[in-house]
């Protein structure tokens, strides 16, 4: 049996982050990842600039701009309204340094920290280990992972849950995800087109609104990533297909051009939070702990802020003798700000792009011109939106 200080489950960024942090705190951990090397998918891309300063403290923030797109300004846009509502993050630049959105894929991100845990004294990551149980008393906790057709056992002071929406380790401990689903599919599709042409002023990252079929447009290093929501009872086979495709580009660009795309996926958006965060000696963080829509990139950011919170807290009383009431605050800390904050911003934002009430899209217009008009209005609108303000709420948060 294998053992360390604190077992991480999931090799994602919110998993690789929190394995990460505690090898450099001098925690022993172990980092267990179903699959046999690191994801590669197109889900999350976006890095707001707290995140980003937490990166600095690891030492791969440098690195990952070098790599990643910078991206000052963000657009909201109507198809109609004639009015741009555009907000710079470099106004921030008095409190961060980096005062902007990174785009930069998270598996490129995952890809990257596997290999800087690969040479990190106090970690042991673990491939092809797939949890399927933990049994836990006053002492410890044990994960149970399937290797190799048998079964392996790994033992902790403490668990971290972080491996994603379907996470074992919460269904293990009947913890229940509360909120709903969206009816809808939503898809991404990935292509190297030159969309700006088409558009006067387009930033790198844009909310396009529209009753009939809003558009998230989002530049990455590699590609322009196109996000809408599929037609009401369309099937997996129609949403991945040609004609598909050819109906969102061209709608997207106004013109009857064949443009081809690199990457088609379809995904279900959830708005939930899980009851607890924890159960004795197993944490949640990240996906497994909440799941929101991707509209204002806090998913990824605000599981990687559960795990530095997490962090902090085991360091304090694995390396200091810290009292274990400090999980208890985590648990408070995290949920009431993903609660109160991120899932109301979020379920904002996508109303915001499909909304087709006159008096209230005449309400919303009002308000973002108001923000943009107004620099006070206009710098708290840009700390909630890159997280600063839910961080900051979250360290006033006390048993």
């Amino acid at each position: 049996m294998e053992c360390a200080q604190v077992i991480v489950a999931g090799a994602g960024p919110v998993g690789t982050v929190a394995a990460t942090r505690l090898a450099r705190q001098g925690i022993d951990v172990i980092l267990l990842e179903a699959l046999p090397t690191s994801a590669k998918d197109l889900r999350a891309s976006t890095w707001h600039p707290p995140t980003l300063e937490m990166m600095a403290e690891l030492g791969i923030a440098e690195r990952m701009v070098e790599h990643g797109l910078i991206c000052p300004v963000y657009q909201y846009r109507d198809r109609r309204s004639p009015e741009v509502f555009s907000f710079d993050l470099t106004e921030l630049s008095d409190i961060t340094k980096f005062p902007y959105r990174l785009q930069y894929e998270q598996f490129k991100f995952t890809q990257y920290l596997c290999k800087v845990l690969a040479s990190e004294q106090h970690a042991m990551l673990r491939f092809s280990h797939e949890v399927v149980g933990v049994e836990q008393d006053t002492e410890a906790v044990t994960v149970l992972a399937k290797h190799q057709g048998s079964i392996k056992r790994f033992k902790a002071d403490y668990v971290i849950a972080a491996e994603g929406a379907n996470s074992i380790l919460r269904r293990k401990m009947n913890i229940d995800l509360e909120g709903f689903t969206y009816p809808e599919k939503f898809v991404t599709l990935s292509t190297t087109y030159p969309i700006e042409q088409h558009f006067d002023g387009l930033s790198n990252v844009n909310y396009i609104a529209d009753q009939e079929a809003w558009v998230l447009l989002l530049r990455t290093p590699d590609y322009w990533r196109v996000l809408v929501p599929a037609p009401e009872n369309s099937t997996d086979e129609y949403l991945l297909s040609d004609k598909f495709k050819d109906h969102v580009l061209r709608d997207v660009t106004r013109t009857k051009r064949t443009i081809a795309s690199e990457h088609r996926v379809i995904y279900r958006i959830h708005q939930r939070v899980a009851r607890q965060y924890r159960v004795g000696r197993v944490l949640l963080a990240g996906d497994a702990a909440h799941l929101n829509n991707p509209l204002g990139g806090f998913g990824m950011n605000s599981g990687i802020h559960d795990a530095w919170n997490l962090c902090d807290k085991l360091d304090q009383m694995l390396n200091f003798g810290a009292d274990s009431s400090l999980l208890d605050l985590y648990e408070k800390q995290r949920q009431t700000v993903t609660r109160d904050f991120i899932q109301a911003q979020s379920i904002k934002n996508k109303r915001r792009m499909e909304q087709d009430d006159e008096e209230w899209l005449r309400e919303d217009r009002e308000e973002l011109r108001s923000m943009c008009n107004d620099d006070e209005l206009r710098r708290k609108y840009l700390l909630d939106q890159a997280l600063f303000s839910s961080l900051a709420n979250a360290d006033q948060i006390t048993l």
